[in-house]
């Protein structure tokens, strides 16, 4: 009896062991930056699932206000922490190699979400899980050529320049447009992501004269600026073909009012869901694919309900 005692006890202990195991597995997660709206529904969503994971995940996120400098110190931290995994999302998709040699000379598994290096060639124990956005651009742009028969102008609003969604978005853009010779670009400019900087650069051409048939931005906050100053211009709804990226619940609601024509959907639970899921799965030396592609889906007035 004594020994079945013995063995009892000492499977309850190894199994709370185990569990306590699980419980302290602690992932630190530098976000590019905090106020960026479809930025705020990716980090909310990894809160969420860490929290519905049985192994007891805590993330602890720091913002590194679009600060390169910042964002390496957040990983260096992380690193002197010896928390289990770092989850990034770059502020500058160019300047990521110091953060992964950072991460790999100390053990530590990597994820890069949402915004995948310049640096296609990853080390092993650093993976991307992302969206292509040549994938987004192609679609916008397909889909605004067939409304537009073929021709007319066009003007892009840009994201970040430092980053490759707004390079590969716009590629995609213009992949397309090489189809359609009798679709010009007018004026592309960076909006920085923003809803105001989109405004006032559709504002400052309209001022200027200039006239066009759509507007191509890089996310939904541009493109919703660009709806309001057509708007305040007294331009017709809908004669401006409006197209944008994310599928927020603004973007959703002005495709649905008629705002904008289109949006691509981006997954933020599908990516934040990926990158946590990827980052456990490392820490219990699991296999992982090197890139996990959420893909993007294409929003229209027909299907829009179809989305949350």
């Amino acid at each position: 009896m004594n020994t079945k005692i013995r063995f009892a006890s000492l499977a309850l202990s190894l199994l709370l062991t185990s569990g306590a195991a699980l419980a302290d597995i602690k992932i630190g997660v530098s976000m590019s930056q905090f106020d960026d709206t479809w930025l705020t529904y990716l980090r909310e969503s990894m809160d969420q699932k860490a929290k519905s994971l049985p192994d007891g995940v805590k993330l602890q996120f720091e913002d590194a206000r679009s600060d390169v400098v910042k964002q390496l110190s957040q990983v260096e931290n992380f690193i002197s922490q010896k928390v289990d995994a770092i989850v990034v999302n770059p502020v500058d998709t160019a300047a990521t190699r110091k953060i992964t040699e950072a991460a790999v000379k100390a053990g530590i598994p990597l994820v890069y979400v949402n915004r995948r290096p310049d640096d296609l060639n990853l080390p092993k124990g650093v993976v991307t899980v992302a969206s292509n956005d040549l994938e987004a651009g192609q679609m916008q742009m397909q889909y605004l050529a067939k409304k537009m028969g073929g021709k007319g102008d066009i003007v892009i609003l840009l994201g970040d320049l430092a980053n490759n969604s707004t390079t590969n978005r716009t590629k995609g853009v213009k992949e397309v447009l090489a189809q359609y010779p009798g679709i010009k670009v007018d004026q592309e400019q960076t909006g920085v992501w923003l809803r105001d900087k989109g405004m006032t650069l559709v504002n400052d051409w309209l001022t200027q004269g200039r006239k066009f048939d759509a507007v191509v931005s890089n996310n939904d906050e541009m493109a919703i600026g660009a709806a309001m100053a057509l708007k305040q211009a007294g331009v017709e709804k809908g004669s401006v073909l409006i197209a944008g990226v994310d599928g927020t619940p603004d973007g959703l609601r002005a495709v649905k009012k008629g705002e904008l024509a289109l949006s691509v959907f981006q997954d933020a639970k599908g990516q934040a869901d990926g990158s946590i899921d990827t980052a456990v799965k490392m820490i219990k030396h699991e296999p992982v694919e090197p890139a996990v592609w959420v893909p993007y889906r294409l929003i229209t007035p027909e299907n829009v309900d179809q989305f949350k």
